[in-house]
């Protein structure tokens, strides 16, 4: 190995070290934030509580009721923040790389309309079929996501290839239909619309262990399977012929990681609700500090966005404090202005 991989995998791995800390802060900043005040102290006190053999030793000077809201409402939520941030900041760098194109997003083929038409349609029927734990409203945004992937996927598909540009065309195609169908539903609401609204600003104010338990193994395994296949996308964005002349199976490496980046959407948006930005403006950061390579630019992502969701969804508890406002409009209110700036930066570099 020569001196110049040596210094960027040390590079690389500090990098990895020094978000992986700061994501441990912002995890202890999310579980002590909120209108109950609970110290830090008082929470590695409680952690340590439910460790065995150390347990015991702890003397026990917090109340009931600030375990319960530690235990069951903050540390579960944080976890969720976390999944649901890793997954659509890996999936919109996924995506960016398959449609070689920046403004590409984990909702960009559909995933959002699907699972805004499944959800208003079980608040509005007031449907009560739940499976696998997930809550009917939870249940029909994830299987609105997954039908409405599998119908645009089946229609981009000429014999064995997948057209990109007909994927993306389509994918716009049924996500305004499907948003017009959302809008009538949402018209005819009536005292359900207050409910429709709240989901489609996406929030983690319902998060429980359930959540995490229905979630996280899709995700991470979701995760694992595209940073597996990094160097072929990374081969990708020099051009589908390119790729295959160097040995990819451009048809199939599309098919997987087009699968594991919707599946990881569909799972993090059926419990979550429509949370944007998250997915189009974390890679650009990343790809800023690290580089276009997806080997580091997959990690540094997850990372990255399960930071940024945790803390908005920290200040989605503060800043209308003691109401509680939609995450989505804090990752609006950061991921627009910074986005912007983005456009403006490409803009005069082209001119």
């Amino acid at each position: 190995m020569d001196i110049k991989s040596k210094n960027k995998k040390r590079k690389w791995s500090t990098i990895i070290i020094l978000l992986i800390i700061i994501l441990f802060i912002s995890l202890i900043i999310s579980s002590v934030t909120g209108s109950a005040k609970i110290s830090n102290i008082q929470i590695l006190k409680m952690l340590l509580h439910k460790i065995p053999f150390i347990g015991g030793k702890i003397s026990v000077d917090w109340k009931e009721s600030s375990e319960v809201i530690f235990f069951r409402i903050r540390l579960p939520r944080v976890v969720l923040g976390m999944l649901i941030g890793s997954a659509l900041a890996v999936a919109g760098t996924t995506y960016q790389a398959i449609f070689k194109n920046p403004m590409a997003d984990p909702y960009i083929i559909g995933v959002s309309a699907g699972a805004a038409f499944g959800a208003n349609l079980a608040i509005l029927m007031g449907f009560s079929l739940s499976l696998f734990g997930l809550s009917p409203i939870s249940l029909f945004a994830f299987l609105g996501s997954i039908i409405v992937t599998f119908f645009v996927y089946n229609v981009s598909k000429i014999g064995r290839k997948i057209h990109v540009e007909t994927l993306l065309l389509s994918g716009i195609a049924i996500g305004a239909f499907l948003s017009a169908v959302t809008s009538f539903m949402m018209y005819i609401a009536g005292d359900k619309l207050h409910q429709m609204v709240y989901w489609m600003m996406g929030g983690l104010w319902t998060s429980s262990w359930a959540d995490v338990r229905n979630v996280i193994i899709f995700i991470i395994v979701g995760i694992i399977i595209i940073l597996f296949h990094s160097r072929e996308l990374n081969l990708l964005l020099m051009g589908d012929e390119t790729a295959q002349n160097l040995g990819v199976d451009v048809t199939r490496v599309k098919k997987i990681l087009l699968a594991a980046s919707s599946l990881i959407t569909a799972f993090a948006v059926s419990v979550s609700g429509l949370i944007g930005f998250v997915g189009l403006v974390i890679p650009h950061i990343m790809r800023i500090i690290v580089g276009p390579d997806h080997r580091i630019l997959i990690p540094t992502s997850a990372l990255f966005g399960a930071i940024f969701l945790v803390l908005a969804d920290a200040a989605a508890r503060v800043v209308l404090s003691p109401t509680e406002i939609p995450v989505g409009i804090i990752t609006a209110f950061f991921g627009g202005p910074f986005f912007t700036y983005l456009l403006l930066k490409r803009k005069k570099s082209i001119f």
